[in-house]
């Protein structure tokens, strides 16, 4: 009888050691991991790879479409802690004269505090200059979960989680849901940006912001917001040169969860009416992927279609758009492994081919698309083979 007692102590002990570090997990500080890379393709039509290793941010290019790539050059010369796992990482992008930008995270000390960091190559990433952090705001606070996009006239917009106002609110006694998103502008190549300015109250205080632009440059951004009621829906705005961004709710599941899900959005520009959307909503007795269509001028969002499969976890979808073409990625995972589904829609999205799987292996990244030489293709970081770029055919 002892023995049995000991033996149900020990495992209910085990049992609620391993809900522990499962609760410590779903919010964990971000270390770096090799999975977690970011691509662009540049105006010569290299294909560009920024990954963390040791504290530094490395970035190499490749002609070949991923076969080959160049030595590595080191982004910031002095090691730091950057978040570098899942819904964080850094970001490259490139412009129309050549020149690449990097932008990251660096993780303070201080608990879920973080700067965000820029640095730009005028070279094509031979060498870059000496990296800063783009914010004015240098408290010791979350700044964090960075996003950038370079419009098609140049214009850099670097946008984050920001909790400056939390704090604030927080100070005055009152109360505040979420974080802040905060952004900043650069006409000039990125050797400077203007000071942040306040994008939204209360977003979602961990998921990854999505951004897109239009070739007429204005910004489009969609994130996770936590509405009235704590639901935690999605939201959008534009950022141009003129007038002031105005937000509109993009996603109606309403979702009521206490905590950051994880799971951020997608985005890309849909083909003479607004923008197509992906997220992942946790709402009803159906929860999952959805997709759908936003109107950029009346902002009604159609009726979402669900996509994937929710026994597997599907999340973390990826958008392109070319045209009427756009292509669709997600991730899907079991005790078997994870797998990277994708499908094809040749009408702006009315419609959709088949769901394939491209990509099979034990640990993958989350699925990113490039338009590489007049093809979609999905970039893909797995654990046994590394970053894959695969042409999609189907």
């Amino acid at each position: 009888m002892v023995k049995q007692w000991a033996n149900l102590v020990w495992g209910l002990a085990f049992f609620l050691s391993i809900q522990v570090v499962q609760a410590h997990e779903s919010h964990h500080e971000p270390s770096a991991s090799q999975l977690a890379v970011s691509v662009a393709v540049d105006h010569a039509g290299r294909v560009l790879l920024a990954q963390v290793r040791q504290g530094q941010v490395w970035v190499s290019a490749s002609d070949d479409t991923g076969k080959h790539f160049s030595t590595e050059v080191a982004v910031n010369p002095a090691p730091m802690q950057i978040a570098a796992d899942a819904e964080a990482r850094p970001n490259i992008a490139a412009d129309a004269n050549g020149a690449v930008y990097v932008s990251w995270t660096e993780a303070l000390k201080k608990n879920h505090a973080g700067n965000i960091w820029f640095a730009r190559s005028l070279d094509g990433g031979k060498r870059f200059e000496t990296p800063y952090i783009v914010h004015q705001h240098r408290e010791q606070i979350t700044h964090r979960y960075d996003a950038l996009q370079v419009a098609a006239d140049g214009t850099i917009t670097v946008a984050w989680l920001d909790k400056r106002d939390m704090l604030a609110a927080k100070v005055a006694g009152k109360a505040y849901d979420g974080a802040a998103i905060y952004y900043a502008v650069s006409r000039d190549q990125g050797k400077s940006f203007s000071p942040e300015q306040k994008l939204a109250d209360n977003s979602c205080e961990c998921c990854r912001i999505a951004m897109t632009s239009k070739p007429d440059g204005t910004v489009a951004v969609l994130w996770r917001h936590v509405f009235e009621g704590n639901e935690r829906d999605h939201a959008m705005a534009e950022i141009s040169p003129v007038g002031k961004p105005v937000l509109v709710r993009a996603s109606y599941g309403h979702w009521k969860i206490e905590g950051c899900p994880h799971h951020g959005a997608t985005l890309a520009v849909g083909e003479g009416f607004g923008y197509h959307l992906a997220y992942f909503d946790g709402a009803g007795d159906k929860p999952g992927l959805r997709i759908a269509r936003m109107d950029g001028q009346a902002w009604v969002t159609s009726p979402p279609r669900r996509f994937g499969d929710t026994k597997r976890n599907a999340g973390h979808p990826a958008l392109l758009s070319v045209g009427d073409q756009v292509w669709l990625a997600w991730q899907e995972h079991d005790h078997n492994g994870a797998d990277i589904v994708a499908m094809a829609s040749s009408d702006g999205g009315r419609t959709w081919g088949a769901q394939v799987v491209i990509v099979h292996s034990s640990k993958l990244d989350y699925p990113q698309w490039l338009y590489l030489q007049g093809q979609a293709t999905l970039a893909v970081s797995s654990a046994d083979k590394g970053l894959q770029l695969v042409p999609f055919t189907h």
